[in-house]
């Protein structure tokens, strides 16, 4: 069974403490960050969606042009009311679901992972044997799962994970792809920025 359509979910909720600025409009290769990561991900998905926290963020993101915007519809539950948000919001039954600090996503891993949806709820990488919720894949059977633990705020994202069907896509698997795992690399302080900066040197 083929995946016929499949939407892009960039979570840019976050407050940037680490930081000290907003991540998402960092400019990066001449770009806001969010533009990078939506440009990767256009490479595979049909339609993208940006979730912010509140309409004022979501109103001030610089998006390209046919990127939607969603508001939280659980505020204050961090990723997973994300998720929540990103999913119920597009079209698409699948969903790959990034942070919006992650410029060197890699589409190849992606793709090998839109291969594994079938018969599953959840495809999600697992490094140094901890999964990577904010660089997975899910599908809209998860959004009853997910609202059940959001209602009783029971915000860790792999808790529901007992609820639905899991493929774990291990390291061995990942290093085919992405054998310098930079993918998972996301941007959080200003040391990160520079490591990013030096890796965009290089070409990636």
């Amino acid at each position: 069974m083929a995946i016929d359509r499949v939407a892009g979910v960039v979570l840019a909720g976050g407050l940037s403490r680490r930081l000290g600025r907003d991540k998402a409009v960092e400019v990066f290769d001449g770009e806001p960050l969010v533009h990078r990561v939506i440009g990767r991900l256009s490479e595979l998905v049909d339609e993208v969606v940006v979730v912010a926290n509140n309409s004022e963020r979501a109103g001030a993101l610089p998006l390209p042009d046919g990127v939607n915007t969603a508001v939280d519809i659980y505020p204050d539950t961090g990723s997973l009311g994300g998720i929540f948000t990103g999913v119920s919001f597009v079209e698409s039954e699948w969903s790959i679901v990034v942070a919006c600090d992650m410029p060197f996503l890699n589409m190849d891993l992606f793709t090998h992972m839109l291969t594994l949806c079938p018969d599953r709820d959840v495809v999600v990488p697992v490094l140094d044997g901890r999964p990577e919720p904010t660089h997975a894949i899910y599908s809209k059977s998860c959004l009853e799962h997910i609202e059940t633990r959001l209602r009783v705020n029971d915000l860790k994202i792999t808790r529901f994970f007992d609820d639905v069907r899991v493929q774990y896509v291990l390291q061995e698997t990942i290093d085919l792809y992405d054998p310098r795992r930079i993918s998972f690399f996301n941007v959080n302080t200003p040391t990160d920025l520079a490591c990013a900066l030096s890796l965009l040197a290089e070409g990636y």
